[in-house]
């Protein structure tokens, strides 16, 4: 392969008939190889983490919650199945099961084989589009393809429903990564996180199929409820008579075996999940949102290879425990259970553990200063549960609180910086006296 690419590389290079594609075997040499480029003199530091590391170090943390979005996904799929087995419109499933695209519900390999046929095609789209826009922009530019599209093509499918339209993905990664990133200047320069802004591009445009009280199950004419989508439903009551029978919510407090919710009226039936099934991920939801679990591992290796900020996810964590302790204790709503709802609910539902690990710890669009870190992860943790408590009708809120925080953290940097300076010119000019 080395051969290979060094004899091809003339035509390439600056004057050859391919040379307008340089961008693209520059890819392709790197990834696969050392860059040959490197610094000769004094002085440099020499390390051995780059661009391309740090993505393929992010990759690996995101295989444990690649792994159970594949296997979660299958078993509400699964599930989702043998309920419509038992309507009247059983036939449907049955015929689903014939051609083989249906497996049993108890069998990890089949769950796991199910959920890719979900998981994949939606990849590969987030890839593929993602790919082509950072290569054209590439060229464009005349400069190397940056490889954050890769994390971002793996972030983005994580963080999307197991059946939104595949059209829906190539145009939500396109508004994420052109208008996201490459308006900026490209990687390094944006100010959102790109995955986020694709999402929340889909989310404005299509919320029918993106949010709501029926985000989401894998199978065509039956509906599973993810459980922060049925609280915020029961706990919001109006003037319409359904409204209101729906209103009664009893939230478990207690024992992490216990249900979180008893809800009254939803169609879907009643949602009773367990703390121990949302930790692990046995949940409906977001296709690597559900387990808590694996995304803690990831969380572990990143902050192991120093990849990670342990600062940011220390604050946001230490913050959403902060305001929903005041919530609970402060707060007394009785047609708004969400502020009755723990702070161990609030780490295991929703995009919480996802984005605290992976989308709020983005290098570019984080704070870069450690005192801004925790300042930044703070604003996070206070504006996903003000979203989430204090407006039920939007049970989620992991996304716009990290695109806020993304917002501010510039901001938050330059005051940093201007209090450290300031503080220095006051050491100083006592020494000097």
């Amino acid at each position: 392969m080395r051969k290979f690419l060094d004899k091809i590389k003339p035509a390439f290079d600056k004057g050859g008939r391919l040379h307008r594609f340089e961008a693209l075997y520059e890819m392709v040499d790197t990834i696969l190889y050392t860059p040959a480029d490197v610094t000769r003199r004094a002085s440099h530091i020499r390390d051995g983490i780059d661009l391309k590391r740090l993505m393929t170090t992010v990759i690996i943390a995101l295989v444990p919650a690649t792994l159970m979005a594949c296997y979660n996904t299958g078993l509400q799929a699964n599930l989702a199945l043998a309920e419509l087995a038992r309507t009247p419109e059983g036939w449907r499933a049955a015929f689903v099961q014939t051609l083989g695209f249906g497996f049993n519900p108890s069998s990890t390999l089949d769950n796991f084989a199910y959920g890719m046929m979900f998981f994949l095609p939606v990849y590969m789209v987030s890839l593929l589009v993602g790919g082509i826009w950072e290569s054209l922009f590439a060229m464009v530019r005349k400069h190397e393809i940056n490889e954050g599209f890769l994390v971002t093509s793996l972030l983005f499918p994580m963080i999307l429903p197991a059946t939104i339209p595949l059209w829906q993905v190539a145009l939500g990664i396109s508004f994420g990564v052109v208008i996201g990133k490459e308006v900026f200047g490209g990687t390094g320069m944006n100010v959102f996180n790109p995955a986020l802004v694709g999402r929340a591009f889909l989310f404005f445009a299509y919320p029918a199929q993106m949010s709501g009280d029926s985000v989401w199950v894998a199978v065509d004419g039956y509906t599973h409820t993810t459980p922060l989508a049925a609280l915020a439903a029961s706990s919001n009551t109006s003037a319409t008579p359904m409204a209101a029978g729906a209103s009664t919510v009893a939230v478990a407090m207690g024992e992490a075996g216990h249900g979180i919710v008893s809800a009254l009226g939803l169609s879907s039936s009643w949602i009773d999940v367990s703390w121990s099934d949302a930790f692990w991920g046995f949940i409906p939801g977001s296709m690597g949102e559900t387990s808590t679990f694996a995304i803690l591992l990831g969380a572990a290796y990143l902050i192991a290879t120093g990849i990670g900020s342990w600062r940011i996810m220390l604050s946001v964590t230490l913050s959403m425990i902060f305001l929903t302790i005041v919530f609970n204790y402060a707060v007394h709503s009785d047609t708004n259970g969400m502020f009755l709802l723990s702070p161990a609910w609030h780490l295991v539902l929703g995009g919480f553990a996802f984005g605290t690990v992976f989308m709020a710890t983005d290098p570019v669009s984080a704070s870069m200063t450690n005192a801004g870190k925790y300042i930044y992860g703070a604003l996070i943790g206070v504006m996903v549960v003000l979203i989430r408590v204090v407006n039920p009708a939007f049970p989620e809120g992991m996304m716009l609180a990290i695109l806020f925080g993304n917002a501010f953290a510039p901001l938050i940097d330059h005051f940093v910086v201007r209090k450290n300076i300031t503080r220095r010119k006051k050491r100083n000019a006592v020494r000097q006296r």
